[in-house]
């Protein structure tokens, strides 16, 4: 179990590291091509197919659920819609490609379809009443300002002045990434030290089809059960062979992808407990609700 948990820190800290910068860099490089203005037209909250057009970003994103954080924080400084940034962080992990692909793989088309209207709907429906009750105010105002660059000054000519833009762009990853370092560590080590000790047949006990709370209680156990997205389905798919009820699966996976510990904490840097917590709320009710109704119609 030791040996389980020191090989998930050491994974989770080498891949989430490379791709909080890399997605971080990649942000920048395309806030320097497309204007802040555009990014607000194109996720207007105000447009009403801006949040459909942040859920489908959110599909064809890649992201799990810790690395949406850096182009959640890419659109809060492009001054995006605030409801259209929640569609976003709520679709991006849920819906990303290899999840769906996954899915469809192990459950069917019938089951993957469910739970793509299921995400989807219930991420634009979250954004858009997050934005009328004005959560926008849990959201630090730290949040909204750029790092400075630590002096890369530009020099004379057109390769210096290129050069010196990629540099600042590195700059400002670079203190993004230190901001969230103690935060992404600290998440990374709770959710590994979970991982390790909690044996999948003590969640399948206590999910099973004999247990009535069983849905509620995978959905809750899924958030600090990192699960990477690869391997979400194909361990869903084993806990269901061990005895877990399908209800219970789907619920595990939407908590363990829509979000996780590592993913708390570093929205930490980012909102304010009240907006943490509606966050949470949002994720656990889109999995017990989604159980129940699995339950119901399958």
């Amino acid at each position: 179990m030791i040996f389980n948990a020191l090989d998930m820190f050491v994974f989770l800290a080498v891949e989430l590291t490379l791709l909080f910068l890399l997605i971080s860099y990649l942000v920048g490089v395309l806030q320097e091509y497309i204007p802040p203005s555009k990014i607000q037209s194109i996720l207007s909250s105000k447009n009403g197919k801006g949040y459909i057009i942040a859920g489908f970003l959110g599909a064809i994103t890649p992201f799990c659920s810790c690395s949406t954080i850096p182009f959640l924080k890419g659109l809060l400084r492009a001054k995006a819609g605030f409801g259209t940034m929640m569609v976003f962080l709520f679709a991006s992990p849920l819906l990303n490609p290899i999840i769906i692909g996954l899915f469809a793989v192990t459950f069917g088309l019938k089951v993957t379809a469910f739970y793509f209207v299921i995400a989807m709907g219930v991420s634009v429906i979250a954004g858009f009443l997050l934005e009328k009750l004005d959560f926008e105010k849990y959201i630090k105002a730290e949040a909204y300002i750029e790092p400075k660059s630590s002096g890369c000054a530009a020099t004379c000519g057109k390769t210096g002045k290129t050069i010196s833009k990629w540099r600042r762009i590195w700059h400002t990853t670079w203190a993004d990434f230190k901001k969230v370092l103690p935060y992404l560590i600290g998440g990374i080590a709770v959710g590994s030290l979970i991982y390790g000790f909690m044996p999948t047949e003590f969640v399948a006990s206590i999910a099973s089809d004999d247990n009535p709370f069983a849905i509620p209680v995978a959905a809750v156990i899924g958030i600090p059960l990192y699960i990477r997205a690869e391997a979400v389905i194909p361990l869903s798919a084993a806990l269901a062979a061990k005895g877990m009820g399908l209800g219970a699966v789907m619920a595990l996976i939407i908590g363990s992808a829509g979000a996780s510990l590592t993913e708390v904490v570093l929205l930490k840097s980012i909102f304010k407990n009240q907006m943490i917590i509606a966050f949470l709320t949002v994720i656990l009710s889109m999995a017990i609700a989604a159980g129940f109704l699995y339950q119901f119609i399958f």
